[in-house]
């Protein structure tokens, strides 16, 4: 039988996708290329013991994307979630939320300028 092998992108409206992206690029760090979009490369992951990609429906009404109005959250890991946040707190981002270090690893929630709720998370070597 046919079947998927990941997730191959992730794609969003945006009212304006320059100044999102630039915002991406400030914060985050991500490099947008000429095209609009960036690819992350497999080697990225595969070379971070407990990463991995996650696709989990969850219910219709969950709270746990709040206070984003969106029915889905974008989930990025990170290779430092402390010094990605030191670099969000110099953009005056703020985490709408942050965890206990877990199993998996380390959380927080921040907010896109347009209302997308981010998941950071440092993904940890898992038993």
């Amino acid at each position: 039988m046919a079947k998927v092998l990941g997730v191959g992108g992730v794609f969003f409206k945006a009212k304006d996708p320059k100044a999102l992206t630039d915002w991406y690029r400030d914060v985050l760090g991500i490099v947008v290329e000429d095209w609009g979009g960036v690819v992350f490369r497999p080697e990225g992951m595969a070379n971070h013991p407990g990463a991995g990609t996650v696709f989990s429906p969850f219910k219709a009404d969950t709270t746990y994307f709040e206070p984003s109005t969106n029915a889905y959250m974008i989930n990025l890991a990170v290779d430092d979630l402390d010094g990605i946040l030191a670099t969000c707190a110099k953009h005056g981002v703020t985490p709408v939320k942050t965890f206990p270090e877990e199993g998996n690893g380390k959380f927080a929630h921040i907010m896109d300028p347009e209302g997308n709720k981010l998941e950071l998370w440092e993904p940890k070597p898992m038993g």
